[in-house]
């Protein structure tokens, strides 16, 4: 009984195609990372104090994982297009640069969704359980992915066995995306249900969910589309072009939320105190109808001793507490310097 053995399917690429995404590649990552060197000075020069120490240095190291990687890939590019130029035999090797700069990459992506999760693990712990699982999905999947591409693109020695391994194209991407709508809407509804009824605060926290959203959806529609140019051009490398920059969308999605009193408030990192008077509000967040200013009004001098010094609570002995919390207005100080500080 003979058997006849069916040999694999390869896929055949043009060397010429894929340096040439490369290159179109960098050149966007480039770009990228001027924008990543834009939104880190914002953030060191608007957000300084002790509080903000830790995300100073989570900024810093996103920073550095993005330099060395913008480092690495124009050194591949370099190689192949300048020191090899027309060296075909070169073309068929890669380079270390090459294989460490998708290392740096996929850790990018990995640190930043573990920060994601740290943050609604703390905020999202107390509300619901689901929130404690979260943090363990993304920790399971996107150590895997990481251990997984790390054996594949150094089990290899050509570049054109790596490439042909689109399963692991497929695997990276679809995983990226799955964590993104998993992040995107559990960071939604966080922030929607923080709202605190006051004006202001609850119209920096609408920003807050647009900016969250927005990102979610610009990583997930990079992913996206790599997974459909794979599947419907499997001769292409175009998403070689998607796989430089995407790591930097997610450096600039990150600092881009922490940043986000930068861009909805004038005054960066904090909203002033406000003396404020629960009024009816209106429906858009143009205007502050729900606030009413009560610097000017004449107040008894224990309410006067309570203006002067918030930090001290004066309770006047001859009025019941109840008839003064109906009357009394509130003073609210309320400092936010992103959405993690909700």
């Amino acid at each position: 009984m003979s058997s006849t053995q069916v040999p694999p399917q390869t896929v055949h690429i043009d060397p010429r195609s894929i340096y040439g995404a490369c290159l179109i590649g960098s050149i966007l990552a480039a770009m990228l990372f001027g924008l990543t060197n834009i939104q880190a000075f914002i953030y060191f020069r608007t957000h300084a104090g002790r509080w903000t120490k830790f995300y100073r240095l989570i900024v810093l190291l996103l920073w550095t994982l993005d330099a060395v990687h913008m480092a690495l890939t124009v050194h591949s590019v370099y190689y192949y297009l300048v020191i090899n130029f027309a060296n075909f035999d070169a073309l068929t090797e890669v380079v270390w640069s090459f294989r460490l700069q998708i290392v740096f990459n996929v850790l990018t992506i990995h640190v930043i969704n573990l920060l994601y999760s740290h943050r609604i693990w703390i905020v999202g712990t107390d509300r619901s359980r689901v929130f404690r699982i979260i943090p363990g999905i993304v920790i399971v999947l996107g150590s895997g992915v990481v251990i997984t591409l790390l054996w594949v693109i150094y089990d290899n020695d050509s570049s054109m066995d790596f490439f042909v391994n689109q399963w692991t194209v497929f695997m990276a991407f679809s995983v990226a995306t799955f964590l993104d709508i998993l992040i995107t809407s559990s960071l939604w509804y966080l922030l929607a249900s923080s709202r605190t009824g006051f004006y202001n605060t609850d119209c920096l926290i609408t920003r807050l969910i647009r900016y969250t959203i927005d990102n979610g959806c610009l990583t997930s529609i990079c992913a996206l589309a790599s997974i459909i140019i794979c599947a419907v051009m499997p001769n292409s490398s175009i998403f070689l072009s998607i796989q430089f920059i995407v790591a930097k969308l997610y450096v600039n999605s990150y600092i881009a939320l922490l940043n986000a009193g930068y861009y909805t408030k004038s005054n960066a990192d904090t909203i002033n105190s406000f003396e404020l008077r629960r009024e009816p509000q209106s429906d858009s967040c143009g205007t502050s109808t729900g606030l009413h200013n009560l610097s000017h009004e004449k107040l008894p001098s224990f309410r006067r001793s309570m203006l002067a010094h918030p930090e001290v609570e004066v309770v006047p002995p001859t009025r019941p507490l109840g008839v003064v919390m109906s009357h009394r207005s509130i003073l609210v100080t309320v400092e936010k310097e992103s959405y993690m500080d909700l």
